[in-house]
């Protein structure tokens, strides 16, 4: 029986060119995310202002009300928490007294007395951290589900679930201690041996383990992802080659699997994700007021969400996330797979020539 190529996407490209390719793959999601989030964010800072946030004059560490602000700014690939400090460094998300309606007429009334730019204020964060990890995840996964399916010889139907756990648990792990020097530098506009200093009394105080503060909730919610993404796309990127008599996935295939399987995973997880913004929400607070973060586990915050606002409020946030996660999951899977068939074409166009 001949074999099938879409039995193996990355056979025939190396590891460097998937890298490129997930790496082109996050750029575009990284464009066409950010001005969602960039218009959220200014909607939410309209509605709690500076000027009723700042209703106390204290020094900035007192025990009393701080002049700073959190905002999480998620772009579909990662997420990033911006702490803004007497509203200097987060001029983007103040720069106008515009006063927006709803998310369209925040869209029109950006562009028109802001300029299109505008709309990707948030962008360089997600340059310097989303597109790495995005990298290091997708390059992972491949080669981790072609190094199981070596090895067990089969096409077995979990391997993309187990592989897509392994992948994203990996990069959480390398970029979460990232992360979080990102909130200390943003949060108190440290300078590097400033910064170095504080990670030394850090480790010094509680370990290396407090690199890792955030990590749990993270996990928990980015490791079922992960799984229940790879597994369902897959799944439904099969389906549709079958149902259209494809050898391969076509682009319009995979963008379709992307985005279907994005959707049910980021529903399947959502309880997670409220969790997780709770707490990385609360590890800004704790970075800008210099105090220790609460102990309550993940579990005992979502009885306590649960009990305060039942169980709709484990899926609060249910449609923007959708919106966001389904269309970004889409062109991300799709460009990448676009990009590593035309890594394969390439390569084997080469070897014909060199014969």
């Amino acid at each position: 029986m001949a074999e099938n190529p879409s039995e193996h996407p990355s056979r025939g490209i190396t590891p460097m060119q998937q890298m490129l390719a997930s790496g082109t793959g996050a750029l575009f999601t990284s464009l066409f995310v950010t001005p969602l989030d960039v218009v959220k964010i200014r909607l939410q800072a309209q509605r709690t202002p500076f000027s009723k946030v700042l209703s106390v004059q204290s020094m900035p560490w007192s025990i009393h009300q701080p002049k700073w602000k959190c905002f999480l700014y998620c772009n579909g690939l990662m997420d990033h928490l911006y702490v803004c400090q007497n509203g200097n460094s987060c001029t983007a998300w103040y720069k106008t007294p515009t006063r927006f309606t709803g998310t369209l007429d925040a869209f029109v009334k950006i562009i028109r007395y802001e300029g299109v730019r505008s709309l990707w204020s948030g962008l360089p964060p997600t340059l310097v951290m989303a597109v790495p990890a995005t990298v290091i995840y997708f390059t992972s996964y491949d080669q981790l589900r072609d190094f199981l399916r070596a090895k067990m010889d089969s096409q077995g139907r979990y391997i993309p679930l187990v592989a897509g756990a392994i992948a994203r648990l990996g990069a959480v792990t390398v970029i979460s201690p990232l992360e979080l020097i990102r909130t200390k530098m943003q949060s108190r506009q440290l300078s590097y041996r400033e910064l170095h200093a504080c990670i030394q009394s850090s480790v010094a105080q509680d370990g290396w383990l407090s690199l890792w503060r955030g990590w749990g909730p993270t996990v928990l919610r980015d490791v079922p992802f992960s799984a229940l993404y790879w597994y369902n796309y897959e799944l439904v990127k099969d389906a549709l080659c079958r149902r259209f008599h494809l050898k391969e996935a076509s682009f319009t295939v995979s963008f379709a699997a992307g985005g279907i399987s994005g959707m049910v995973a980021a529903v399947l997880t959502l309880p997670f994700d409220v969790v997780k913004t709770q707490r990385q929400i609360e590890l800004g607070n704790m970075e800008t007021l210099q105090v220790t973060a609460s102990k309550s586990s993940t579990w005992l915050l979502m009885r306590r969400i649960q009990a305060e606002s039942g169980t709709r409020g484990l899926f609060a946030g249910f449609l923007p996330r959708v919106i966001k996660v389904a269309p970004a999951c889409a062109i991300m899977i799709s460009t990448y797979e676009f990009g590593k068939a035309f890594f394969q074409k390439m390569n084997q166009e080469q070897q014909l020539s060199s014969l």
